[in-house]
Formats: C-alpha cells, structure tokens, sequence
C-alpha cells in the first residue's frame, strides 16, 4: 500500500495553491452535519472554502461539496425546505460544475432510497439500499471503522492511490448502481458494495475522506486541482 506524510504532502502542494487563482468552493449547509470537519481539511491544504445556505453564494461556486450524515428522508426533506434543489440540478447537470459528495451526500444522489421510501436527487442510475448481511453478529450495521477500497474506474481523484487502500466508513445504507460505468470504487464488507460513484463532473464517496487521514487528503487535494 502506498504511504506518504500527511505534512509532506501539504508542503508539496503549499506554492502550487498559492500561485494559482483560487477556486471558489463551497461547502452546501442544509442542516445534516460534519460540515467544518471538511472545511478544515481543505484548510490543511491552504485552499479556503465556504459554508454556505445562501443562493448567490452557492450558484457562484466553481466546485460544490454536498455532505451529510444522517437519514435520507431528513436530508432530501432539508433539500426541498432550502428551496436548493433546482439551483443544484442546474449546476451540476447542465453546468456542470464539478461535485463532491460525502457519505449521506453521495446517496443523495441517487434516485430513491430505503431509508424512508423517498426519491433522492437522480443524478446517477443508482438507489440506496439497507446492508443485508448474512451474520449480524460478524457484520455489525452500521459499517463503522476503516475498510480498505477496490478501485474499479480510476479518475482524477485517485491517481494517487492503489488497490487496497483504507478509508473511514459509518453507515446502515450503501449504494446500488445499475451505470457499471459510473462505479468508481467497491468494498467488501459480508458481500461487495459501491463505497464511491463518479459520473463526468459527479463525484461520491461513502467513505469519510476528511477522517481517512493521507488518502482521504490525497482525494481531496485532487478535487482542489480539478
């Protein structure tokens, strides 16, 4: 597996960010979660983003990330309650401005989910799914600690990482994709389940990269150089 230092990696990258004009991007606040944990992620890498609920602000956005931890049917109800949703769906479709979902934010992208019975946002064939594990007592739900990855369509954000690599995981629902195409990563946990989606601009991952310590940052410092 690859390694590197976290503190390297900055300081590499530290004069790159500086010396290029900085994109605006902004993390979309609607309520559901891990928000600053983010932020300051990017902020490790000198690259300064945005928490924001506002129109003006989020529609002059060059990338958007869309988190969240929580339920799907709280989340997509937040959604509609903010009055972002058709702003969201003209970025990030006909725009296409490029988007970084993380954990509930990449299930929201999917068009339907388990976890209340509700429609999601639609942007990738794929619907949200309860684990159905064979043993509970050996697979606990929710999914929580680190798994390592199988990367199935590599792109951009991955370019530094391998096969097997781990990231942080907490979550009862994952992902179903019917677009193998737009399967970026699998893991195994009882039986092999999507754990990261990218479709053109559309990037998700189940996992938590902003608590997946180096690799999570090298997904992230990725995102940045889009």
């Amino acid at each position: 597996m690859i390694t590197f230092n976290e503190s390297a990696v900055c300081q590499e990258n530290l004069e790159i960010l500086e010396r290029r004009e900085q994109d605006n991007i902004i993390i979309v606040d609607y309520g559901m979660g891990n928000l600053r944990s983010i932020a300051n992620k990017f902020r490790r890498l000198n690259v300064e983003v945005k928490i924001s609920s506002d129109f003006s602000e989020i529609k002059s956005a060059d990338k958007l990330i869309l988190p969240g931890v929580g339920h799907f049917k709280t989340g997509m109800t937040k959604l509609h309650e903010t009055g972002l949703i058709d702003l969201l769906n003209t970025m990030v479709l006909q725009d296409k401005i490029p988007v970084l979902g993380i954990c509930l934010g990449l299930q929201l992208f999917t068009g339907y989910s388990e976890e209340g019975n509700v429609p999601g946002l639609g942007w990738i064939d794929a619907e949200t799914v309860r684990f159905k594990v064979s043993d509970k007592t050996k697979y606990k739900v929710p999914h929580m600690g680190w798994n390592s990855v199988e990367i199935v369509n590599s792109n951009e954000l991955d370019k530094d990482l391998v096969n097997g690599e781990l990231f942080y995981f907490v979550h009862s629902y994952h992902v179903k994709c019917y677009d193998e195409d737009a399967v970026w990563m699998k893991t195994s946990y009882d039986y092999e389940f999507v754990s990261a989606l990218r479709k053109g601009n559309i990037y998700g991952t189940q996992f938590h990269p902003e608590k997946s310590h180096e690799a999570g940052l090298q997904i992230i410092k990725r995102f940045i150089e889009l």
